[in-house]
């Protein structure tokens, strides 16, 4: 939870999803000699008719949570004289497949975005008398696996599926196939993607092609370089491609560090990586 770290979630493969208050441990952080400790969850939710993968805390609404399952459905949590209020018995529903991922507005306490297996992106509001979605577009033309909502630039979604695909979406004109950018260099899945939480232009994604890929939106053709523009392995090099990361198996998450500018950590099958792109410009 953003508001309080200390507070975390956990989706289970039992369909379950645990809360757990870990603020006691945070100061074990700063010892050597670190044990392992045992702690029980506060709070368990059964309510899922199946297991998922999709889960956010909000970012503006302390105690806000959002999870989305194999079975299509949506459960709101607001934290509630200390426990938890899950809207059980009346789900967000309108995905007619499973739920992949889940995106709280960074600044909207109401809003929030989800993208499934049925390939569309839909935007929510909370405040809406149905709990069908508002807003809704066909984003690729497989599973949408991963979205990403620009903290610095609000109205920018981005998303990535299972062709490879990462498409940047203006939520002012939300239209299906009229995204505001969309780059193909990966050859498998994607299975991650974020924004870079300082420069409002820059995303990375990772992919089951076992490489990270930098984009800067910002980039253009540069005059000097051949019109075919240069290529890698035979194959043309996007013009706001920035960086590629490789090396790792089975990458599944990415993430850039909130203050260390530029450094991205990810997570796959054979270990974690931390890595800065040599020709990213440093940001404030």
């Amino acid at each position: 939870m953003p508001q309080e770290p200390g507070i975390v979630a956990t989706w289970s493969a039992l369909g379950k999803v645990d809360i757990w208050d870990a603020k006691a441990l945070l100061p074990a952080l700063d010892k050597s000699d670190l044990r392992p400790v045992s702690l029980k969850p506060t709070f368990t939710f059964s309510g899922h008719r199946d297991e998922g993968f999709a889960m956010d805390w909000s970012p503006v609404a302390k105690g806000r949570f959002l999870t989305g399952d194999c079975a299509n459905n949506i459960h709101f949590w607001d934290m509630k004289d200390g426990s938890w209020a899950v809207d059980s018995k009346a789900p967000y529903t309108s995905h007619t497949s499973s739920v992949e991922d889940l995106q709280w507005s960074p600044v909207e306490a109401t809003v929030f975005a989800s993208c499934s297996a049925d390939k569309t992106i839909r935007i929510w509001d909370t405040r809406a008398p149905t709990k069908k979605s508002q807003l809704w577009i066909a984003a690729h033309k497989s599973d949408v696996n991963v979205i990403s909502w620009n903290r610095k630039t609000p109205h920018l979604l981005a998303s990535g599926a299972d062709d490879g695909m990462i498409k940047v979406w203006n939520l002012k004109k939300f239209k299906s196939d009229s995204p505001a950018a969309s780059y193909k260099w990966h050859k498998k899945d994607i299975t991650s993607v974020e924004w870079h939480p300082h420069d409002e232009t820059s995303l990375a994604a990772a992919s089951s092609d076992n490489s990270i890929s930098v984009w800067d939106m910002a980039l253009e053709p540069d005059p000097d370089v051949a019109p075919q523009g240069a290529s890698l392995q035979g194959a043309q090099i996007p013009d706001q491609l920035l960086f590629l990361h490789m090396g790792q198996e089975h990458i599944k998450e990415l993430h850039f560090h909130p203050q260390i500018p530029s450094l991205i950590i990810s997570t796959a099958a054979d270990g974690f990586n931390f890595f800065k792109p040599s020709n990213m410009p440093p940001t404030t």
